[in-house]
């Protein structure tokens, strides 16, 4: 076939798929009208997860799973904003990091709401302002995000599913490199870049900002006084800056885990993992103790952090992402048996353990 034969027929597939994303988008709504009459959530991360796993599983094409998974992500944030008025609320503003891990979660059809900090991210969903809520919780280079964890203590509020993003930070500005004098970003990202930074701008002053969206509008807005920020390209393209320089992060697999918050848990997957927060009683051996209910029923921990309970001068709260589900028996009575030792056991959820 010449050029024109090819495209009359990717034509002739278009309207297919065009046809069936149609009689889809009809038995989606159909789905939508069951759920609320039934009291079920419109967003099912379980269900989402089973479905994506199974078309790679049925792909036999060219396609490789990442194009699977972002073709079938934007379909199905269509689907959900058919069913509903998804809104979503995340660490803004828009642009952040934050943004894009929740737009790789629930794509462009669902509606955002930027929130200024991480408590009115939860109070949001909460107060049923938003759907949603999408908080990072960790990073491969920096660790832990403290703020996340302590929040949880007293939310009501379930984990349901997580995000992995692979970070990386670039060298923004409308100035020339040799002119930089200031750098603008967030203090996670500093921490990212440190090493590039003193290789490549020992003598620079370092100012924190609440975001890196926000130290891309300061570099724009103070070019002249020669700053320029680091973050992401996007952040880039938002305010008119020039990339000078890509992937700056001193890790070059640097990733930040995100997770999605929401008013109840999630159904069993099959592939899950489930994260709980928990306080020990002040004895001598009471940790240990506590931890031995997760070898003893063959539990493997993937995480552990500890946070000052906030109550108590040095008593603390110990947070841990354990493999399987909660509903799952040996975790289930694992947990049984870490209250046994603990003054305080909260599941913060079970959700699918992707990797993506």
């Amino acid at each position: 076939m010449n050029l024109d034969d090819i495209r009359i027929q990717i034509d002739k597939v278009d309207r297919q798929l065009l046809d069936l994303l149609s009689e889809r988008a009809d038995l989606v709504h159909e789905v939508g009208v069951v759920k609320k009459r039934d009291g079920l959530q419109i967003y099912a991360p379980e269900r989402e997860e089973s479905l994506l796993r199974k078309l790679v599983e049925m792909n036999k094409g060219r396609l490789p799973e990442k194009s699977i998974r972002a073709i079938y992500r934007e379909i199905m944030s269509a689907a959900l904003a058919l069913e509903d008025d998804l809104k979503i609320a995340y660490l803004g503003p828009e642009g952040t990091w934050t943004h894009q891990a929740a737009i790789k979660k629930f794509g462009h059809s669902v509606g955002y709401a930027p929130q200024p900090n991480f408590s009115d991210v939860f109070d949001q969903v909460a107060r049923r302002l938003a759907n949603y809520g999408v908080v990072p919780i960790e990073n491969s280079t920096e660790g832990a995000v403290s703020t996340t964890l302590d929040l949880f203590v007293d939310s009501p509020l379930f984990i349901c599913a997580q995000i992995l993003l692979r970070i990386e930070n670039g060298l923004m500005a409308s100035i020339p490199r040799e002119e930089i004098k200031t750098l603008y970003s967030h203090p996670q990202v500093f921490g990212q870049c440190r090493s590039w930074i003193l290789k490549n701008f020992p003598d620079a002053d370092l100012v924190e900002v609440s975001s890196t969206t926000k130290a891309a509008q300061l570099a724009r807005d103070n070019a002249a006084q020669g700053a320029a920020a680091l973050g992401g390209p996007l952040a880039a393209e938002m305010y008119g800056l020039t990339l000078l320089e890509s992937a700056i992060q001193d890790r070059a697999t640097n990733t930040t885990r995100f997770l999605v918050i929401g008013e109840k848990p999630c159904p069993p997957t099959g592939n899950d993992r489930t994260s709980i927060l928990f306080a020990v009683r002040h004895q001598p051996g009471s940790l240990v103790k506590a931890l031995q209910a997760f070898e003893h029923f063959e539990i493997n921990m993937s995480k552990i952090e500890s946070r000052p309970s906030k109550q108590k001068d040095w008593e603390y709260i110990f947070y841990v992402d354990l493999s399987g589900h909660h509903q799952d028996a040996k975790v289930a009575e694992a947990l049984e048996e870490l209250g046994k030792h603990c003054s305080l056991v909260k599941l913060l959820g079970s959700y699918p353990d992707t990797t993506e």
